[in-house]
């Protein structure tokens, strides 16, 4: 080791540098197809006006622009005055406003009328061209939803995809919709979609995709059973997953890279689906895509709102942890809360990479559909989020965090925008900032923690990364309270990191090269530093129980009017089945079995909460291959002698020989 290592890793324990990376089981991309990446280029129209460091900025004058618009003044993020000027030229209107070259950041031009009064604005963006190709593994992604954003519009999906490499994205999130790929049971679509043609722009582009769908298809829904908004749930009949799985995986092979089977499946939006039913149909859609493409990343199907523990048990009970390559959830809470908050969800993962696929916390538009633009000053803190939430996802265990969303999109029930682009691709300053992140957390590992007992408000979180294509150290460095959007950015601290600490250059918030400052505030700063801190030893931890894929699955079905929404903790949302107390209620269950060859064993009960009775306990099963078997029984749950809710979980296992273990496990009440 180098005498400036041992000084750097010297003040790191001297100042207190606290914290450890993160243990991950394996390296589910192992098998992906290499990319071989170049260096991306904006397109020659230069959409929504975004530029490279040195090129030459024009602002086109779009037709949103009013005609009676006769004079600018160009803004930069700090509402700086950098130029003026007029619309009209030798007697005609422009078509774009030629600048010149302008320095790393977001701006802003605003138009006047004749009169002085304001008649629109527009916005533009320079950021640094990437030094090196964007890392492979990269944590810094982002939700683009292309296919849907620009659906059969081959130019705009490349925009799509040219701003996402630009930012240094590594993986992007798009969307499919099943019934458009499969319109008849065992029939997939011959002719060429809206998400062919995204995945040949995205994987031309050199970036990793993630694809994801909710909804079955209406021949895969059941109305008997899950009533008008049947499509919403899971297909009851699980070879449907899996024969969707496996024709997507084959369909897309090298060019979709990753799979989440359904979209936040847990709440109402996306059908309220209970713990076991997801668990049943990850089993399914696992071994479907595992068939189509053996190297794909199949995710769990992502779960959102706050983990909670009753999820996790729930996926340790049914015995899932051998049917996900990476345990995926959404966040839309405080950053700064996310190393407690995920708790559950890191044992959910059980050391397997845990990764962040939908993340922001949203601001309120103030102007209406189609733009639904927010206020100069939501801008800035959603701005000013985006470095301090993906520095506190690396350090609370995601490897991968997609930011939500790129495009502009807003949901107008609860009045609240998320996109990073403008309707006409034009930057809102949280891309500028997006692009920052991809350049200087690329390739980040979570290294620690600065805590400063005196200092609570200081954040300084280190990682080991490749900004600019060099192998680094970077601080990410601010100072907040955890507080609400009105009253961020007004805590400020002096300049805490020790002197002795080997700084190679300091960055602002929009990648922005500055010296030293005396204070920093709510605006994170990049600090590089070389040399680098070692990446400490991960302790070892105890992982689930990882019993190889069986390819039986065990399934229950209950009709939808048979559930009951719970709320273990405040902001999530989990679903559970109920029926009435003291009467037998009759149970249907399934045995699927997913392999080539006939599977025969037994299934019995497991566990039964005391008091309750179940029979029969024992089912002989022979099923052939892509066949299923069913089997019922008659539950009886006894009332609680206290006047609580009886509950409980019933856990069945089946043995099936070599073909192995198939475990069903689900919670139900009384009522």
């Amino acid at each position: 080791m180098t005498m400036q290592a041992i000084v750097g890793i010297h003040a790191m324990l001297l100042f207190g540098w606290i914290g450890s990376a993160v243990e991950t089981v394996g390296n589910s991309e192992q098998g992906l197809p290499k990319i071989d990446r170049t260096i991306p280029a904006p397109l020659p129209d230069h959409p929504g006006n975004i530029y490279l460091e040195g090129e030459s900025v024009s602002i086109r004058v779009g037709p949103d622009i009013p005609q009676s618009a006769m004079s600018w003044v160009l803004f930069d993020d700090q509402h700086q005055k950098i130029q003026s000027g007029d619309v009209f030229y030798a007697g005609y209107r422009a078509a774009s406003i030629s600048i010149g070259k302008l320095p790393i950041g977001w701006y802003r031009m605003e138009f006047s009328d004749a009169d002085g009064k304001p008649t629109g604005w527009t916005t533009a963006a320079v950021i640094k061209q990437l030094a090196a190709p964007t890392p492979l593994d990269s944590p810094v992604c982002i939700d683009t939803a292309m296919a849907w954003f620009a659906r059969n519009d081959s130019a705009e999906q490349a925009r799509h995809a040219n701003l996402a490499v630009l930012a240094g994205a590594n993986w992007v999130r798009d969307r499919i919709t099943w019934k458009e790929m499969q319109p008849q049971r065992g029939k997939t679509a011959e002719a060429r979609t809206t998400y062919d043609m995204a995945a040949d722009i995205q994987s031309k582009a050199g970036l990793r995709v993630l694809q994801v769908f909710h909804y079955s298809a209406d021949w895969a829904a059941d109305t008997a059973m899950d009533g008008p908004d049947a499509g919403k749930h899971f297909p009851r009949d699980l070879r449907d997953m899996y024969n969707l799985g496996k024709a997507m995986a084959q369909r897309f092979r090298g060019k979709v890279h990753a799979w989440e089977p359904w979209n936040e499946a847990n709440i109402e939006m996306f059908g309220g689906q209970t713990v076991d039913e997801m668990c049943s149909l990850q089993k399914a859609a696992y071994l479907g895509f595992k068939a189509g493409d053996p190297d794909v990343i199949v995710g769990w199907n992502v779960y959102t709102t706050l983990p909670t523990k009753q999820h996790t048990q729930g996926l340790a009970d049914n015995g899932t942890f051998p049917y996900y390559d990476t345990y995926n959830i959404h966040t839309y809470e405080w950053h700064h809360d996310y190393a407690r908050l995920w708790e559950p969800a890191r044992q959910a993962a059980g050391g397997k990479p845990l990764w962040v696929t939908e993340a922001d916390r949203g601001l309120p538009f103030e102007t209406p559909s189609p733009w639904y633009e927010q206020s100069q000053e939501n801008e800035m803190h959603k701005a000013r989020y985006i470095a301090q939430a993906y520095a506190c996802s690396l350090s609370a265990g995601c490897t991968r965090h997609f930011q939500f969303i790129l495009g502009n999109f807003a949901e107008e029930a609860n009045h609240t925008q998320f996109g990073l682009l403008r309707k006409d691709f034009t930057p809102r300053p949280a891309y500028a900032a997006f692009a920052a992140v991809g350049r200087f957390l690329a390739g980040a590992k979570f290294i620690t923690i600065w805590n400063q007992p005196d200092q609570p408000d200081l954040k300084a979180y280190v990682f080991n990364a490749r900004p600019d294509g060099k192998d680094r150290q970077v601080i990410v460095l601010w100072a907040e309270k955890p507080v609400d959007w009105k009253e961020r950015n007004k805590t400020t601290m002096a300049w805490p990191l020790p002197e002795n600490l080997k700084i190679e250059q300091v960055y602002d918030y929009l990648g922005r090269p500055i010296s030293q400052p005396k204070q920093i505030g709510g605006a994170a700063v990049f600090v590089v530093c070389n040399p680098q801190i070692a990446l400490p030893d991960a302790s070892s931890r105890p992982h689930p129980e990882n019993l190889p894929a069986c390819p039986v699955v065990l399934q229950i079905q209950m009709p939808r009017d048979l559930r009951v929404k719970i709320a273990p903790i405040e902001w999530s949302q989990g679903f559970e089945y109920q029926i009435p107390t003291g009467r037998e209620t009759p149970l249907a269950m399934y045995a699927y079995n997913f392999s080539d060859a006939a599977a025969e064993g037994t299934v019995k009960l497991k566990n039964l909460p005391d008091g309750w009775t179940l029979e029969p306990k024992e089912w002989p099963m022979k099923i052939a291959s892509m066949d299923r078997q069913r089997f019922e029984a008659k539950l009886k749950i006894v009332p609680s002698s206290d006047g609580k809710t009886p509950m409980g979980s019933i856990q069945f296992l089946g043995d099936f020989g070599s073909a192995g273990e198939s475990r069903l496990s689900f919670a139900i009440q009384g009522k």
